[in-house]
């Protein structure tokens, strides 16, 4: 079943439906955690329904005067990829959120060192760990079964340009798994924060920034 709904009252609308990966207390960290300059160009990698897009575009107030941000969003879905032009509509976004379908490990998908700042909301656990959803809009959203870790950080290391940087969120468990390969591609990480439930609680996720 497919559901609107509104990031603040009369705020931006968002598209998100059953079958696909549902709205998240990750993306909505992950959009307020890189630090934005007007006229950047941002790709989002796995973009899904454009929701994580939608949050930067809002931190627009933030900015100061000048050219203003445009997201570029990369899905392999063709559904999601539906809902995600279907936001930008209803927004009046066509112009600044833009959504291509395709495979992000494709090398030619995306025009190389076009883009101040790469974002993903990837999936968390290895295609071999724990059960994988039976769906198959689920297990790309969940596992690395259709983009590993490693083919995710190629792809942002692609899409930069020198001195770009690449914001992402990720399970604590996965660290120095993220630091191993963000590094095998030239991605220095030089931001982190955990993320805690409570001030006692162990973290429960990390969003961390590394630079071309």
């Amino acid at each position: 079943m497919e559901h609107w709904d509104r990031l603040w009252p009369g705020g931006y609308m968002f598209a998100y439906a059953d079958g696909l990966f549902r709205p998240s207390t990750d993306t909505f960290l992950l959009g307020g955690f890189p630090r934005l300059r007007r006229g950047m160009t941002v790709c989002d990698l796995g973009a899904g329904t454009g929701l994580l897009g939608l949050l930067l575009l809002a931190r627009g107030p933030e900015l100061t005067l000048g050219k203003e941000l445009t997201v570029t969003g990369v899905e392999l879905q063709p559904a999601a990829c539906g809902l995600f032009r279907r936001t930008a509509a209803e927004n009046g976004l066509e112009d600044r959120l833009r959504c291509l379908e395709g495979d992000l490990r494709d090398p030619g998908l995306l025009p190389p060192g076009r883009f101040r700042l790469a974002v993903s909301n990837p999936p968390y656990f290895p295609p071999e760990a724990g059960a994988v959803a039976p769906d198959a809009a689920r297990r790309t959203a969940r596992a690395e079964t259709d983009c590993t870790l490693s083919q995710l950080c190629a792809a942002a290391s692609r899409a930069l340009t020198w001195g770009g940087s690449f914001c992402l969120v990720h399970r604590p468990d996965r660290l120095a798994d993220v630091m191993e390969e963000l590094r095998r591609v030239r991605l220095e990480p030089k931001r982190l924060r955990f993320v805690h439930h409570t001030a006692a609680a162990s973290p429960s996720l990390f969003l961390l920034e590394a630079r071309l």
